[in-house]
């Protein structure tokens, strides 16, 4: 009967077979996976194209344009409001209407106005007739004294003669000093006269201007953009009856970053965009720059002048302003999305017989689409990035398959 071989008792201080074939299989294994991903990896560089999306380089404008944010609002506006406390009695201007410059747009109640002019024009009437009576009397006291003074002098003549007595000669100087004194008194009279009816004319004059500031009259050509009081309501002098601007000159007040301040000037073409026509570009034109700029924000106001406006308005909507600043009609241009930025230089990723190269670039005016190529690129060569599902960085070197 054959005999079995006993293995030999394992000794505990040496490492078991197993354990060492596991210590050294899983580095290996490791090692295996990372090569069959490193060589899958350069067979998808070197023979699997990626799908990129092209743009063939050529000539074309280019316009350079600082962006800013505002709200149309109005070069001239005025609130109107009345000079004096009172009713409204009558509003002849709505929201929306177009008014005329001295137009009357609304009435406050006159009754008591009216009867003001009419007591003042009832002193000033008795004012002028007391003028009138104190120059007749004028009249009269100089007639008596040229009458004193011709018998003064007769008397004297024939006192001189001693043909009249000395009482003659007495009672013609008392005569002559009595005329004299009634002249004075007489011109005195015109005198205060004269005050009164300059007193009762400025009378007259100020009851009619506060009846005629019951009608409120429009400043300018304009338009009502606001109504704010009804007939009945009690108003007061600085409260808004109605809101007027003037569409002689509209504008966006824009807030503009001050590293853009050194190329604006006044006059410089816009394009503004309203909120409520995204689509749609209207042109405008730099009025006037702002000297003041935010402390925070680090902006200041530019005036963008809109030459156009849309079929809707409305003062104090948001639009936004682009002011060129730069413009070339023909150079070349490459898209801003085909940029590639690499430790911060610019470049581009070009289509060289199937791969992706990548090409330093000189940058020159840029737009909100397209920038100026001034050195790197040739017109007719074909820039690519990424396209597809998967948009992961292109590998220079790398095959590329435009789709």
């Amino acid at each position: 009967m054959p005999i079995t071989p006993v293995p030999a008792p394992h000794n505990p201080a040496e490492p078991h077979p197993s354990s060492l074939i596991r210590r050294w299989f899983r580095p290996a294994l490791k090692l295996l996976v990372a090569a069959a991903l490193a060589g899958a990896l350069g067979y998808r560089l070197k023979f699997w194209p990626a799908s990129v999306i092209s743009h063939q380089i050529a000539l074309g404008p280019v316009v350079a344009e600082v962006m800013g944010t505002g709200t149309l609002e109005a070069r001239l506006e005025a609130t109107i409001s009345p000079k004096i406390q009172g009713r409204l009695a009558e509003m002849l201007a709505d929201q929306n209407d177009r008014v005329q410059a001295g137009q009357v747009l609304a009435r406050l109640d006159d009754a008591e106005w009216k009867e003001q002019v009419a007591v003042a024009k009832a002193g000033l009437d008795a004012a002028m007739a007391t003028v009138e009576r104190v120059r007749a009397d004028e009249a009269r006291t100089r007639a008596v004294l040229k009458q004193a003074q011709l018998d003064h002098k007769r008397a004297l003549d024939l006192r001189k003669a001693n043909v009249a007595a000395q009482v003659d000669l007495d009672k013609a100087v008392e005569s002559l000093r009595v005329g004299e004194a009634d002249l004075n008194r007489a011109l005195a009279a015109i005198t205060e006269a004269e005050r009164q009816r300059v007193t009762a004319e400025k009378t007259m004059a100020y009851h009619q201007a506060r009846l005629a500031d019951t009608q409120l009259l429009s400043p300018f050509d304009g338009l009502v953009v606001r109504r704010d009081r009804d007939p009945g309501d009690v108003v007061v002098p600085g409260s808004s009856v109605l809101h007027l601007i003037s569409t002689n000159e509209l504008w966006i007040s824009a807030w503009v970053d001050e590293t853009e301040m050194a190329g604006l000037s006044a006059g410089q073409k816009a394009r503004v965009v309203f909120r409520s026509e995204p689509a749609e570009s209207y042109t405008g034109e730099v009025a006037r720059l702002g000297r003041q700029t935010d402390r925070e924000t680090r902006e200041f106001l530019v005036d963008v002048r809109v030459v156009e406006l849309p079929a809707n308005w409305a003062v104090g909507q948001r639009a936004e302003v682009y002011i060129e600043t730069a413009r070339k009609p023909s150079t070349l241009v490459i898209p801003r999305e085909f940029i590639v930025w690499r430790e911060g230089k610019p470049g581009a990723l070009v289509n060289a017989g199937g791969k992706a190269r990548w090409k330093h670039l000189s940058l020159g005016i840029q737009s909100a689409a397209d920038v100026e190529v001034t050195q790197g690129l040739r017109e007719g060569e074909r820039v690519v990035k990424p396209g597809g599902t998967k948009r992961g960085a292109l590998v220079d070197g790398q095959r590329v398959k435009e789709s």
